[in-house]
């Protein structure tokens, strides 16, 4: 039973998991993108293009992309791009490598004022910490870094959860009065459509996690529990800061501005903390999906890996990640990032909700016909 209990845990949750865990530092970590998609659009408005538009698209794409990675047998972000789009496939690594940049610069320079800020320990000591996580589970490997990343998940669910439940004791007639009042502003639902988009690029960053998933059924369900897994604690978050609407509108870093007005010191060093921990699964998954991809090459080709190629490759992503943050080049990479979403957009989400069922359909009809032939 517990055998049993277990690969549905593999086959169903672990991939929502792994694709929350790698969204949740880019997508939740400031609260920032939250106010920015959805608030801004009323109370009313965010939570229900948060609900009917970004979740649903995340687990539509999810469902077609898992059940596309197992028709395939494409784990690897070069491998299912070559099966979707054949020659073009490199169009979608350079707007992920790209992607990869901002996303590394971004949690190095969050890891050190993290420990800094809470811990009062010197910038670096964080930024070598998250290095030295990320490294670690990279050369672990997928069970270590699906591990991790299911553990550290419940600990954020948990965190979010008293973090929600505290604001509710000290803040909740203020929540409910503006959910009540609550408007829904023009914009919602492309806010709902940006938002979504924003993060879609990473779903192929989670195709190592796939390899459980046996039949469509799986796939398909593990595609739309991943929508949900990936936009809950947004929408915790989102009802948190709704108790603090509007003038929460005006805060550089709504989590910040959360925990001040809570005023719990321990609250704050362990939602922090939380928070690290959440820097390095992003950061893991990310580079993560880059040394498949190269290893898959290496296995195509009968050439042996060398034993220095991943841990090599690895601390060279970490040190440009650094170097970008380091010398503030974030928002001249990050100038681009609306380019980067409409090539994700363009070269991966209608290609795999189109092309890709197409090829799915294709070959199930094939194995169909293929059956009743041998059955004749």
């Amino acid at each position: 039973m517990n055998f049993v209990n277990m690969e549905s845990f593999k086959k169903y949750l672990v991939p929502g998991i792994i694709f929350q865990s790698v969204v949740i530092a880019g997508g939740y970590g400031t609260g920032r993108e939250i106010l920015e998609f959805f608030l801004n659009f009323g109370t009313i408005g965010g939570l229900v293009a948060m609900l009917s538009i970004s979740g649903i698209i995340w687990a539509v794409v999810c469902s077609a992309t898992f059940e596309f990675a197992r028709v395939f047998k494409a784990y690897d972000y070069r491998t299912f791009f070559k099966k979707l789009l054949g020659k073009a496939w490199w169009i979608y690594e350079v707007c992920y490598l790209v992607l990869l940049l901002i996303v590394l610069a971004v949690i190095a320079s969050s890891a050190g004022s993290i420990l800094n800020e809470v811990l009062n320990l010197n910038y670096y000591f964080g930024v070598v910490l998250m290095m030295i996580g990320v490294g670690i589970l990279v050369l672990k490997g997928t069970d270590a870094i699906e591990k991790f990343l299911s553990y550290w998940s419940i600990l954020l669910y948990a965190v979010y959860i008293t973090f929600l439940v505290i604001l509710f004791t000290k803040f909740g007639s203020n929540i409910a009065e503006n959910f009540s009042n609550g408007t829904m502003e023009a914009g919602w639902a492309l806010g709902g459509f940006k938002y979504a988009f924003y993060n879609l690029g990473i779903i192929p960053a989670v195709l190592f996690s796939v390899k459980h998933i046996e039949t469509r059924k799986e796939a398909i369900g593990a595609g739309v529990i991943a929508g949900v897994i990936g936009i809950l604690p947004g929408v915790l978050l989102f009802i948190a800061m709704t108790g603090f609407y509007p003038d929460i509108l005006t805060a550089g870093v709504p989590t910040v501005y959360i925990l001040n007005a809570i005023g719990s010191p321990l609250l704050q060093i362990v939602f922090q903390i939380t928070l690290f921990g959440t820097l390095i699964e992003t950061g893991t998954g990310f580079i993560y999906a880059v040394t498949e991809r190269v290893v898959s090459v290496y296995e195509e080709k009968d050439k042996k890996v060398s034993k220095w190629l991943v841990p090599g490759l690895t601390g060279v992503m970490l040190v440009l990640g650094v170097i970008i943050a380091q010398f503030g080049l974030i928002g001249l990479i990050a100038k681009g990032y609306g380019t980067i979403t409409w090539g994700f957009f363009l070269f991966y989400v209608l290609p795999v909700v189109t092309i890709g069922i197409y090829k799915i359909r294709k070959v199930s009809v094939g194995e169909r016909l293929s059956t009743k032939s041998v059955n004749i």
